[in-house]
Formats: structure tokens, sequence, C-alpha cells
């Protein structure tokens, strides 16, 4: 009757371990399931296709290109269409990632922070240049062994996990790089649409 006693709080210990090894396989196997749900969600041709209208009709309201273009207007006509892109990418997402929100949010925060810059430089037109510092955070990423460098240049590439720990940059990073995959064929097949357009253009031109 002892022994009995004695061996059952260790059998109850081992159903204990054997049931939470169970509930991590099952939470594993679901969050696997997810990933790839979420890759196939973004090779789908469904897809690719709500994306492609979203963006065409977000690049229609930025003007890309004109006979009057100077070198100065490119490179901000070509942000214009970065941010176009990205933002389209964040809402086709419907903010269910941790990067999709981080795009939309940083959106938000560049238009008043823009907003704001510019009646500062209104008010403080003739202020010194201010020397540039350095910062304590770089100082300090650069006594950081290998793997943390690498960790933290990962989390500083996918939107809003700058400081986020290595399991959650990794579940982003899974949904982050079939979307810019799927970005980077929609772009691609505007590029070839438009050069096509163009050329086919010009040809009429040329024989009239």
């Amino acid at each position: 009757m002892a022994s009995s006693l004695i061996l059952n709080p260790v059998a109850s210990s081992e159903r204990s371990r054997d049931s939470s090894r169970k509930k991590k396989k099952k939470k594993a196997a679901r969050e696997d399931d997810r990933q790839d749900q979420d890759q196939i969600k973004w090779k789908s041709q469904a897809q690719h296709q709500v994306y492609s209208s979203k963006l065409l009709r977000a690049l229609s309201q930025v003007r890309i290109s004109s006979p009057e273009s100077t070198p100065n207007e490119m490179p901000r006509r070509g942000r214009a269409v970065r941010e176009a892109s990205d933002t389209v990418l964040a809402m086709t997402a419907k903010g269910r990632s941790r990067w999709s929100r981080a795009i939309l949010t940083n959106r938000l925060k560049l238009k008043f922070r823009n907003k704001h810059n510019r009646q500062k430089a209104r008010v403080a037109g003739n202020s010194r240049t201010k020397k540039p510092s350095v910062s304590v955070l770089r100082l300090r990423g650069k006594g950081l062994p290998t793997v943390q460098r690498k960790v933290r240049l990962l989390g500083r590439l996918v939107p809003g996990c700058r400081k986020q720990p290595l399991p959650v940059i990794l579940d982003e990073v899974t949904d982050y790089i079939p979307a810019l995959e799927m970005q980077i064929r929609v772009l691609s097949a505007i590029v070839n649409l438009v050069s096509s357009s163009s050329s086919s253009s010009s040809g009429i031109d040329s024989s009239t």
C-alpha cells in the first residue's frame, strides 16, 4: 500500500509530461499548417489578382513619369511607387501579420511626421547644422556575437520585428517572403505590360 502511494506521484508526473508533449506537438503542427496555408495563399491566382487590381488603382494615383521629369523628381516618384506597392501588400494581408500592421502604422506616422517637418523647416530656416551623432545601440551591436548580430539584422529587414525574439521573426518571415515574391511577380508583369504597350505605340508612330 505504501509502495503504491510512493509510485503514484511518479506515474502522474509522467502522464503530465506526456500530455504536455502532446500539446506541444499539436501546437507545432497547427503552426506548420498555418505557415503552409500562408504560403499557398500568397501563391494562389486569386490572391495574385486581388493584389494586382488594388495595386493598379493605387499606381493610377501616382505620377510615375512625364516628359518634363527632372532628375530630382525621379527618385521621389520611385519612392512613391515603392510605398504604394508596400501599402497595398499590407492591406491585402488584412493586418493578420505583424509586418503588415507595422507597414500600415509606419505610413500613418510618416504622413504626420512629414507634415510636422515641413512646418518645422519653415520656422527654423536659419538654424545651425547639427553634427552627426553616433548611436549607442550601433556601438553596442559591434560587440554582439555573430548569431545575435544576424538575428538583429533579420529583425530589421522584416517590418515590425526589430526588437522581437527569433521565433517571432521566423514566423513572420515565413509569411513575409511569399508576399514579397508575389509583389515582385506582379510588378514585373506591370513593367512588361507597360514596356510592350509603349514599344507597340512607338512602332505605330514610326510607321505613320
